[in-house]
């Protein structure tokens, strides 16, 4: 009995010491942020616009590396998708904002008589999934650096290399370009303790939080501000006036796309009992299989454990999910 209360005391005294080491590191990386975000808050509007552009070229021109990165070292999703992904958070976020105003007065509405001014906000914590690392890295520093605000980042463990890899991208252009030391930095150990001693660090401004329910959660109970974008899946609805074609088309690409990494990526398939019949056809000749019981009782084995999703189905290819249950695979597929 006393070397269970032995062992009691110990194990606390080494959640008690990890939590402390947490706290100090993160306080460290806050004090960094706090020099880069007090040089930032006072640039102006070319200054900051010249450091996104430099960031979204440098994401842009890195795009394909990135994405082999995170590919290789997640395991899951498809390579060539991520680098359609880390275009699109660079090039094509940057081009969709390069010309709003983040600097001093942005509004001045005489028939209201108010005068709108953009401040930013501070240090904000960013979270990063497994599931789109780099992309995510890229998007989150590019419109932090955009309303002048510095971050740092929780990298997913899974993925940490590739997006410390992006970071070190997007920070080495930022400064080339006139930004601040630290305005991008990121938590060099991946815990659990890390990460809650950043969300919860009194000094944060706001989170950016994307990521399993458990960490948007953890983001939410914080007590700093925070947006959370956690899983999606929703169901899609084909209505009878619905073009069938462009319809199944959409869903089978977006299911497919980085093998339905994305949140938007659609679960759950609702179609009109008048259109059912042609709905199917239209899914059978873009190569989708229909599952009898036996084959569906296969799939929710692998895909299912104890009633939880089994990681390591997440981000792979169909017949490697199909081989994994038991069904007899091609061997040209």
């Amino acid at each position: 009995m006393a070397t269970s209360k032995k062992h009691q005391v110990e194990q606390k005294q080494t959640e008690q010491d990890k939590q402390q080491a947490a706290h100090e590191l993160i306080d460290g990386l806050v004090q960094k942020s706090q020099v880069a975000f007090d040089q930032l808050r006072n640039f102006t509007q070319e200054q900051v616009d010249n450091i996104c552009q430099a960031m979204a070229l440098a994401a842009e021109e890195h795009h394909m590396d990135l994405a082999v990165s995170a590919a290789n070292e997640t395991g899951r999703g498809v390579a060539e998708d991520k680098a359609i992904k880390n275009i699109y958070a660079s090039e094509y976020i940057w081009n969709n904002i390069r010309h709003d105003k983040t600097v001093g007065i942005i509004e001045n509405n005489d028939e209201d008589q108010t005068i709108t001014i953009a401040d930013p906000l501070g240090i904000i914590a960013g979270v990063v999934p497994v599931t789109n690392p780099t992309s995510t890295t890229i998007f989150k520093s590019i419109i932090s650096a955009k309303t002048r605000n510095t971050i740092i980042f929780s990298f997913h463990p899974q993925a940490f290399e590739s997006s410390v890899k992006t970071a070190k991208i997007l920070q080495a252009a930022a400064e080339k370009a006139g930004a601040p030391k630290n305005m991008i930095q990121w938590i060099p150990q991946c815990s659990r303790e890390n990460t809650n001693a950043l969300l919860q660090h009194p000094n944060i401004a706001t989170i950016l939080a994307t990521g399993g329910p458990g960490l948007v959660k953890a983001a939410y109970s914080s007590g700093n501000p925070a947006l959370g974008v956690g899983p999606g899946n929703g169901p899609a609805y084909i209505e009878k006036s619905a073009n069938i074609e462009r319809s199944v088309y959409d869903i089978v690409l977006s299911k497919t796309f980085d093998n339905g990494m994305i949140c938007a990526t659609e679960q759950t398939l609702i179609v009109d009992k008048t259109i059912y019949n042609d709905v199917k056809k239209e899914f059978e000749k873009r190569g989708c299989m229909f599952l009898d019981k036996k084959q569906a009782d296969m799939i929710r084995k692998v895909m299912l454990i104890n009633g939880a999703l089994n990681a390591k189905i997440v981000g792979q290819r169909p017949f490697q999910i199909a081989k994994m249950a038991g069904f007899e695979i091609p061997e040209s597929v």
